[in-house]
Formats: C-alpha cells, structure tokens, sequence
C-alpha cells in the first residue's frame, strides 16, 4: 500500500527546467574550471572577500576546506590555488554575502520555502540569527541563545530516558567541537551519535578494522608517488575530491599504471588537464587511466576475485615470483582457506558476474602479476552494496596477497568524502563506543558514561519514526536529504517533539521538522572565530590521518553566530545544570583547553597544541602503515566470500545514486553536469541506449521510477530518459532527488549503511510523456 503522508516530493513538486545534452566530457579540469570557479565565488561572494578566502584555503595558517577530505602536500603548497573548483564553490556558499534574518523568515512561511528546489533553498543564503518554529506556527520567528539553550534542555530533561534523544554529527565538524559534542551526549547518558559515517563509509571502517586492525586508510600522499600500479574504484574523483588528481597525475608521470574500475567512465577518471601547468592549460598533459574495466553495478568483488584466480594461475607458472610469500608467512592468516576457494572458482564466470570481459581483466593481471607497490582507492562505490564489507575484505585480500601494505607506494586507500568525518569518528562521535574510550572519559572526567551500543543513523530514523526518540539535534548537515527513504525519514522527523539543527545555511532539513523546531546559525569554516575574546583555530583530520589547524580569515555575516564549540558548551551547562561534573565555561573560553583533553583521552594526540600548531600538522599513529596489525590475532586477516549480484526481476533495473559535478553531498550548485553533458536539469536517468529501446522508450521520453520493496510502493515522480554509456540493467540518477527510492530496510550486512547503489527500480511513463 502506498504511504499517504505528505512528502518532500509532495511539498516540492517535480519541475522539468529544460534539459540540454552536450558532448560528455574525456578530460577534468582545464581553464574551464578555473572560469567556472571564479565566476561562482565573485556571485556569491564578491571579489574581495571572495579572493581572501581563497588566497588562505588550504593554506598553512588558513582554513580547511569544508568539502572533501583529500589531504594537502606536507611541504610545498600552490601559492596559486591549493584547491579545486568544488572546494571554491563550497567557499563561494559559505563566504556568501546573502543574511537571513528575521525579516526573511516573517515573509517565507516553511509551506512557501518548501516548494523550492534544494538548490534554491541553499541559494538563500546564511541563517543569521537563532530561529525558533513554535508548535503549530507557519513561520520561523527570532529567539535569543538563551532561551534557545533552555529550550532544548526542557525538551532533554523532560525525556523518559536520554536514549530518547538523537544527537547527530555532520563530517564538517572540527575534532574540538566533537570531543566536546560526544563528551556532553554520554554525560547526559546516552550513545545515540549517529553521524554521516553510517551512510558512506562505515563498511571501509568495519572490513578494515576485521582485516587489519585499523578503519583507516595506509597510505600517505607520498606513497602514491613512489607506487607502480593504482586502482582506483567505485567513486569519480574529477568531482568528488578533484585535487586527487592532481596526485594521480604526478604517479603517473613517475611511472605509475591506473586502472579505474567504474560503471560510467567519468571524464575525471580518464584524464586530467591541470590547469596551474602549461600543458594543462594547453589541454596538451591530459592521460591518466591505462586500463579502463566498466563493470556492472556491484560487479566489484566478482571482479577482484577474476583477478586474483587469474593471479594465482600466474603464481602456479612461476612459484614465488606473483604472491609475497614472505610476507604472507609473517604477517597473515588465512591464506591457505583462500586458496582453496579460489581454485573453486572460474574466472570466465567470475567476469561474467562483474560485466569486465575477461581478456580486459587479464590485462589488469598482466600490469599486476609482478608489482609489489599497489594502491587501491575506494569511495561510496564500493560501500553502499548490502556486500560491501566482503567487496572491501576483497580489495585487502589482493593487496595482501601481494604484499602491498606496510610499505612505501604500497596500501588501502578509503577516500572520505567530507572534510572532517574521519576526525569525527577519532574524537569519539560512535555510537558504538571502544571500552578503552569510555574508561579514559571515566578516567578524565569523573562519570560513568554508558555502555550500552546507541542508535546508528538507519536505527535513529526508524527510532524516531516508531516513537521510541523523541528529539533530534543535528550537528551540521543535511540530515532529511542525505538519508535513504526519503518519505519514511520525513515521517520520523515530523514525530519528534523538537528538531535542532546547528547550521550555516538554510536547508531542506529545516522545513521538515518536529512538533517544534530550531535552527542554532554557526561559523563556517572561513569565518574568523573570537570565541571568548580570542582568535581561535580548529582542527580536522583528513583522509590519510594528518591533523592539522584551520583558521577562518572573513568578518562573519552576523554578530549572532556562535561557534560549535561555543554552542556545545552553553548547551551542556543548560541541559546539565547542577549535575555535570565538567567545567564548560573553560573550553568555550579557549580551545586549547579542549584540546588539552583531548590529549589525555584520544590516543595519538599527546602534546596535541604543541603538534596541530606545527605548519603542515602531524600524523596520527597507523598501526597497518608499520606492519602492526591489531587485529585479534595480531595478523593481517584474508577473507573468503562469494561473489553475487543481486538478481533483478523482469523490468527491473539496479539504480545508483551519483553526484552531479555542480553539488557537494547535498548541497547543490547549480544545474550543470557539464563532465557528464548534462545541462539545466537534475531530474534524468542515465539508461544504456539498448535498454531505452528495449523497453520500449526514446531517449528525452518523461518516466517515473519506482520500486515495490517491502511491500510499500516508492516513487520519484517526473525523471527525463538520458542515453548514456552505463551497463545494461543499470541506471543512475542524482542524490538526493532519488533517495525517496532507497529503502531504509535494505543496508549493508555488518554496517548497517543504506544500500543507495544497488536499488531496484522499475520505470513507467510519467507526466509529460507522449
């Protein structure tokens, strides 16, 4: 039966803004960017206050990026632009000029602004003042701080039980923020910390941590200089982290093969024209990709598993010359339970599985079979599978088969996909807390915190949604978009008594809400930040475990922002009146102080001031870096799996969600896929031509697109048919307009993480077809 509770769809109805089709792109990057990048910075911006922030993004004693997590040069950084296009426009929405204050939301009613699309929500501009949304009223109106602060205490202190409230964590958070963030819920008595993690890459941090005893990559930048051979799978870095390529560009200059592994060959995958270089700028240096493998949708361990039984036929012919013996010997287990299946298995089958001809895969093997310096990169496609923790065991099994971890140019690389989330998870933010964490708060602090495993961010929605949580507080982030199963999240946040969310911008979040509703405006990254009459500055963890400082240079837009930091701490004080064994008026006074905690908590961050105000920041320990596997057994562990693919019924497609180039996470740019040729819509589906045809469409025809899972019928309405180079039976469309579409009931088995690359969807003819 269909759900009838009014939608975001609903509230924001489907408009076709006329779709135009150019040539995809083969090459990223160039002058384009660089005119692209400047245009949006100046709008949004202006030219001074736009150029300031970027003549200090990314720079030592600037600020970090707010988008991705891509790590900066140790030594030498561009004095040009140590950023790409994205990371401008991220600047360029944040440094916007645009105030929202009271006036604004006394002429918008929540009706009235959800009817916009999601690109023009964001394109309001900065909350500036704190905004309350009483019970029952159509519009925001002004609250002070305080009463905000009291507010929320009310809602939290009224609660039968602290594991009523749900306290979530966006990946833009700094590491001071979040100590402080986790150290009040667990205080108040609760784990419930779901964060953005749970929806990308959890599944690297849990077959990570089974495999070699750390969820974290092993490599560093510099290993992909010295590396042979890098694999970079399931993600489209010329959009999602573009400043990766600039690393591909120089291994491959130094020698180095890339094989990308992808269902759509995205132009940053295949080539690169830098433009702070000559050639670049000439388009004359553009080549990064030897060996282009299109697999299918969640052909990915059928893949891996082709080449490793390849392998080791090769092993078979020279004994000792293709699989690290040595190091397999000394630092694994498994090996020999490994080997028995894959002589069970049939390559040609296996290649059949992954939709890679086998003669393509052989010649993977052959730029393989005797290299030992071997990255693979991995993003959300691999992680967002219901097998995507086997698919990640898999992708360690063929590097430990070849030795290839532990060593220079050599290791597992997960590239996160926002600036802070891995700094995020280090500082705490778990609901699944280590016992070794929980001891050292006790230890520190003087309470007990609890135990008890909280609510990850699929069992907070279905937690709020059946009525077991009660309120919601969103450290950053775009909480209603970013989720799967857009309806039924819709329906759990509507069932709170009270919805926070701590923000710069305005977003889709905010109009679907509580009984009441909050939003708590904070700094940016960019924003300059004299909390307590002091210049202070952040922190952030980046892909590759380097923690360094980050200082906003900009006039913030208003003198009623706050600090995360600052809000976390005046929000303690009122929640945890006359109980809290903790004094948060030091830590809102200085961050040093916080981070003074944070040494004597979080391992690895011993003397932190004194490191963090190094120029490039420092390394966190890596335990799989150096060969020290903290595993159980103390080992390096393969794993054995079978390779499936999720069957489809008839009329079924597997559908993907993907970025846009002109989006980041969930806030959009522009409507401008231009890498892809898409231009002035966002609501298309990327079909192979023969299966347009097959079923009995043409290319620009209007569809709808649906599936029936668990019995409950979900649709996105009004979607334009895109002839497009992806596999047969599958599709993709942007997120997060598609994600009403991804069942909350269907995740990854062991990380629970909503399973947005393998939904299965029917289309039929939609309004506007003829």
């Amino acid at each position: 039966m269909a759900n009838q509770t009014p939608t975001p769809q609903a509230e924001n109805p489907a408009r076709l803004t006329g779709l135009k089709l150019d040539k995809p792109y083969a090459v990223a990057a160039g002058m384009e960017a660089v005119a692209v990048s400047m245009k949006t910075v100046y709008e949004e911006a202006g030219v001074n206050r736009g150029l300031k922030a970027l003549f200090k993004l990314n720079q030592k004693g600037g600020f970090d990026c707010p988008s991705c997590a891509w790590p900066d040069p140790d030594g030498h950084r561009s004095s040009i632009a140590e950023y790409c296009e994205n990371g401008a426009k991220a600047v360029a929405e944040e440094a916007t000029e645009k105030a929202l204050f009271a006036d604004f939301f006394a002429q918008h009613s929540v009706a009235d602004l959800a009817q916009l699309s999601d690109r023009d929500i964001g394109k309001q501009g900065r909350v500036a003042e704190p905004m309350y949304l009483p019970a029952g009223a159509t519009h925001y109106q002004p609250i002070s701080w305080e009463a905000a602060f009291d507010k929320i205490a009310t809602h939290l202190n009224s609660l039968y039980s602290p594991d009523e409230a749900v306290f979530y964590t966006s990946g833009r958070t700094s590491n001071e923020a979040a100590f402080l963030y986790q150290l009040l819920v667990r205080e108040y008595g609760t784990n419930n910390l779901p964060d953005c993690s749970n929806m990308c890459h959890e599944s690297s941090g849990v077959a990570l941590s089974e495999s070699v005893g750390i969820g974290k990559g092993s490599v560093t930048l510099d290993d992909f200089y010295e590396a042979e051979v890098i694999i970079v799978m399931g993600q489209n870095p010329g959009t999602n982290h573009p400043r990766m390529l600039t690393a591909l560009q120089k291994a491959h200059r130094n020698g180095a093969k890339i094989i990308a592994v992808n269902p759509l060959q995205e132009a940053g995958l295949m080539g690169f024209n830098n433009p702070q270089t000559l050639k670049g700028a000439l388009s004359m240096d553009s080549q990064l990709t030897d060996l282009f493998l299109q697999v299918k949708l969640n052909g990915d361990m059928a893949l891996l598993q082709a080449m490793e039984r390849l392998l080791l036929d090769e092993e078979d012919k020279q004994p000792g010359q293709v699989f690290d013996h040595h190091f397999i010997n000394e630092h694994t287990e498994g090996y020999e339970t490994l080997i028995q299946h894959l002589r069970q298995q049939n390559a040609a089958e296996l290649a059949a599985l992954s939709g890679v001809p086998l003669s393509q895969i052989q010649e993977a093997v052959d730029l393989l079979k005797h290299k030992s310096k071997i990255i693979i990169c991995w993003a959300m496609g691999l992680t967002q599978h219901a097998n995507a923790v086997d698919t990640i065991r898999e992708v360690v099994n063929l590097l430990l088969l070849k030795g290839s971890i532990g060593k220079p140019g050599a290791g597992t690389c997960p590239v996160r996909g926002h600036s802070n989330v891995q700094g995020d998870r280090t500082m705490g933010i778990w609901e699944k807390p280590p016992r070794p964490l929980l001891d050292a708060i006790k230890a520190r602090f003087g309470f007990e915190p609890p135990h008890h495993h909280g609510y990850d961010t699929v069992e907070a929605i279905r937690a709020m949604h059946e009525g077991r949580a009660r309120v919601f507080f969103a450290m950053g982030g775009n909480f209603l978009s970013a989720t799967p199963d857009t309806q039924y999240t819709a329906e759990a946040l509507r069932r709170c008594q009270l919805t926070v969310h701590v923000s710069t911008k305005l977003n889709r979040s905010h109009l679907v809400h509580g009984r009441e509703a909050l939003i708590l405006p904070t700094l940016g990254r960019s924003d300059r930040d004299l909390t307590g009459g002091t210049d202070q500055f952040i922190s952030c963890e980046n892909s590759m475990g380097i923690v360094q400082a980050s200082r906003g240079v900009l006039e913030p837009i208003s003198d009623q922002l706050l600090s995360e930091p600052a809000i976390v701490c005046r929000l303690a004080k009122a929640t945890l009146a006359g109980r809290t064994r903790i004094n948060w008026d030091t830590y809102e006074q200085h961050y040093d102080f916080i981070r003074n905690e944070i040494a004597q908590v979080i391992p690895g961050f011993e003397d932190y001031n004194e490191k963090v105000r190094q120029p490039a920041g420092f390394y966190l320990p890596n335990g799989a870096r150096e060969r020290r596997f903290t595993t159980r057994n103390g080992k390096a562990n393969f794993n054995v799996a079978l390779a499936s693919v999720p069957t489809l019924a008839a009329g079924e497609y597997h559908m993907m969600t993907i970025r846009s180039h002109d989006q980041f996470n969930t806030t959009i740019y522009g409507l401008d896929d231009r890498y892809r040729g898409v231009r002035n819509e966002r609501r298309v589906v990327f079909m192979n031509p023969k299966d347009i045809s097959e079923a009995g469409y043409k290319p620009a025809e209007v569809v709808d697109i649906y599936n029936t899972t668990d019995g409950q019928e979900r649709v996105a309405r009004t979607f334009i048919l895109v002839a497009y180079d992806i596999p047969q039976g599958c599709i993709a469309t942007y997120f997060p307009e598609a994600n009403v579409l991804v069942p909350i009931s269907t995740t990854a088995s062991k990380s629970n993480t909503p399973v947005y690359k393998t939904v299965p969807v029917k289309l039929r003819k939609g309004l506007g077809s003829s």
